[in-house]
């Protein structure tokens, strides 16, 4: 490439954000090669030659009406809100209009004054506009414009439970890992409705799940949870079909459950050692089909109508879902169709006018599977009730947050996310996001603006539903997120940087409406000064004990966490307690050949002897633990060992802290050496397919949730007080 070439691209990049090189976790410099900056540049919808479009980029900005994006933010405490805003040539003055959510309007105007330059002027609005989404209309000689503007706080909603001085504490779980006497072989809504009421009883604030984002219906074998289809619809396995309306006296489901092959299907997902995704699925879809067909004839008039009250909620909620769930649903039908006719996964081997929502072949495939597309909404909105029940249940057994859900940082690019909208999500024979190669699909940040971030706030809505806490899964996405060009190894991509003030302010509003407390996953490569302006933004921090040391390698003592934080022993993606002081992890990787050396197998082993004795010191120092426990846990000859007791103290350790808010995952209550996850695998571990080795009856029955819950509290109670 010729050096006038190379300037080009390089103006290019850091005109539209792309980082041109970036420092990594080791602290080294990189220079980000040409390939991968065109690269980028492509996937943001531009021409290949930089000149080209770079002059595509400029005609986009300057065809902005008055110079306005589709969403203007205003920050809420601002006492002298403003627009800058660019004239009309001639023009000297601008008049507005602004029509406020509530139905109310405020007008006024502004003129251009002799300092302003190049018909750029700044516009002042009212101070004192309530927070929301208002419509911002402007006329300018004889151009007009409609803008959004949006009102946000600079911070987001913080229940007394999470104030200054709070110690609060709640459980984790796996949704789908749990056992019970009623479920068909995956959790579901009823198992975490049960669970929600003892962890209320208990005197839990909250419980947390994993992601709950629909998957493919037509493939229950892609079963990561952070690898959605969508992230705005639910996963419709954790329905409890039994608690469907109709399930009961249904003679048609009945004769269905008595068929040979149901029985034995049945007993397969029932008595599956790992989780037997397609015998639930072969179960439950027949199930509900039946039970949607009896809603149809029951519930539901024609097109748009209602029979009953609860035919009625239907139809409101297929309103209310609007357009997003139009799309899920429409994909879903055709998903199912190319799955089973022709085998193909993704929608990207679809004939191609299928891969458009929008062409009217597709809108000929909706009218001629009207009612699949309907059984998918109906899905949806079984879901929603149960998750909302769950919710309910909690509340009412004193859980005073809620449930604390989860919001993965992308989807897959062969889900319905991508297909609805492939103008804000980047293809993916272009790119994926993340250092590790996730392989889920960037957002494209300039598209995002044009859309006035509708897609964004959607995705918070969704997930805010029903919850009192919103994990934001690797929040630095927010801010920066790190890109690689297909066919590339991980370390050739590099950093495209988003609106960041934008999006938390949006973070911040839907907050407050939602009355939903934020945690953001910062684990990994945080940017310089990110944790602080989170803090300010009211948003807790996530910190894993086991990561948090400090420069010697020494435990970070409770003390000294950070207030405004959610601690937990661990995660999805790393080891339980009891893998860990055992290895179970390492023995994973050496069983499936992860190290590349010998060298690194035993430098992990020497890392993780290091880490169990650090760890006892900790636990030392804090008296929790006596010298006796050493040779107790760490026997001279021998492996280590390790019991309830270790539990206890690790538990009450990380209870001590002054992080407003404890997360014990289930896995460590009941003792469990497997992690629902291993980072670098697909296949080879069972990620996101291991029960829990007791029922919930049995969790519940017992003495260990008792007991946790009561040492828990007790110490976060004393933590409070010092």
């Amino acid at each position: 490439m010729k050096m006038a070439d190379r300037a080009a691209v390089l103006q290019l990049a850091r005109l539209i954000g792309v980082d041109t090189h970036y420092t990594d976790a080791l602290g080294e410099t990189r220079q980000v090669s040409d390939d991968t900056l065109s690269a980028l540049i492509t996937g943001f919808g531009l021409p290949v030659d930089p000149v080209s479009a770079r002059r595509q980029f400029e005609e986009q900005q300057r065809g902005l009406l008055l110079g306005l994006e589709a969403a203007q933010i205003v920050g809420a405490e601002d006492p002298l809100p403003r627009l800058t805003l660019r004239l009309p040539v001639k023009s000297r003055k601008i008049v507005w209009t602004c029509r406020l959510e509530d139905g109310g309007e405020c007008r006024g105007h502004a003129v251009l004054d002799g300092r302003a330059r190049k018909g750029r002027m700044t516009m002042p609005l009212p101070a004192g506009l309530p927070l929301g989404y208002h419509r911002l209309e402007l006329e300018a000689g004889n151009i007009s414009a409609r803008v959004t503007l949006i009102i946000a706080p600079d911070r987001c909603y913080l229940p007394a439970e999470l104030g200054t001085g709070a110690r609060s504490w709640g459980l984790s779980c796996q949704l789908y890992g749990l056992r019970s006497a009623h479920n068909w072989g995956i959790g579901d809504f009823s198992d975490l409705a049960t669970l929600a009421r003892a962890a209320g009883k208990y005197g839990a604030a909250v419980v947390g799940i994993n992601p709950l984002h629909a998957l493919f219906a037509a493939e229950p074998q892609h079963v990561s949870p952070y690898s959605p289809s969508s992230r705005s619809q639910l996963a419709y396995l954790y329905i409890d079909v039994t608690a469907v309306p109709g399930f009961a006296d249904d003679d048609a489901v009945h004769r269905l459950m008595q068929q040979e092959w149901f029985g034995a299907t049945h007993w397969a997902a029932r008595s599956a050692r790992l989780i037997d995704y397609g015998a639930v699925t072969a179960c439950k879809r027949r199930v509900l089909e039946a039970l949607f067909r009896r809603f149809q004839s029951r519930d539901l008039g024609a097109e748009g109508t209602a029979k009953t009250d609860l035919g009625q909620e239907f139809r409101e909620f297929q309103r209310g879902g609007g357009q997003s769930l139009a799309d899920f649903a429409l994909f879903e039908a055709l998903h199912e169709h190319h799955v089973c006719q022709k085998g193909q996964f993704s929608w990207h081997c679809w004939p191609a006018p299928m891969r458009n929502p929008r062409l009217p072949e597709v809108a000929d495939f909706a009218g001629a599977h009207r009612d699949r597309i309907e059984f998918f909404q109906y899905l949806q909105w079984e879901a929603d009730r149960q998750l909302g029940a769950a919710a309910a249940a909690g509340r009412g057994a004193g859980m005073p947050i809620g449930l604390y859900r989860d919001l993965a940082v992308g989807a897959d690019p062969n889900g319905a996310e991508a297909w609805a909208d492939q103008e804000l999500i980047a293809p993916p024979d272009a790119l994926s996001r993340g250092g590790q190669n996730w392989g889920l699909a960037p957002v494209n940040p300039l598209v995002l603006r044009r859309q006035g971030f509708a897609p964004f706030v959607a995705s918070l809505r969704a997930n805010m539903r029903h919850a009192g806490m919103l994990r934001i899964d690797h929040v630095m996405s927010l801010k920066r997120l790190y890109w690689i060009p297909s066919g590339v190894e991980a370390k050739a991509g590099t950093y495209v940087n988003y609106p960041f003030d934008d999006l938390l302010r949006l973070l911040a509003l839907e907050s407050q409406r939602h009355a939903c407390a934020i945690v953001g996953e910062d684990l990994g490569t945080v940017p310089e000064g990110f944790r602080e302006t989170m803090r300010s933004a009211n948003a807790l921090s996530y910190r894993i004990f086991v990561f948090e040391r400090r420069e010697d390698g020494g435990f970070v003592p409770p003390a000294e966490y950070p207030p405004l934080a959610a601690a937990s022993a661990a995660t999805h993606d790393i080891a339980t307690l009891k893998g860990f002081w055992l290895g179970g992890d390492i023995a994973w990787r050496k069983r499936l050949g992860l190290y590349p050396d010998r060298d690194a197998l035993a430098a992990e082993m020497a890392d993780r002897d290091r880490d169990r004795r650090l760890l006892l010191d900790a636990l030392l120092r804090e008296g929790l633990l006596t010298q006796d426990h050493i040779g107790k846990f760490l026997p001279q000859s021998g492996e280590p060992v390790y019991s309830t007791e270790l539990r206890d103290a690790v538990l009450t350790y990380l209870a001590r802290s002054r992080a407003r808010l404890m997360l014990v995952q289930l896995e460590d209550v009941i003792s469990e050496t497997e992690q629902a996850n291993l980072p670098g695998t697909t296949e080879e571990h069972p990620n996101w397919r291991r029960h829990l080795s007791r029922t919930l009856e049995e969790i519940l029955g017992d003495d260990d949730l008792r007991g946790v819950a009561g040492l828990v509290g007790e110490a976060r109670r004393r933590s409070a007080r010092k």
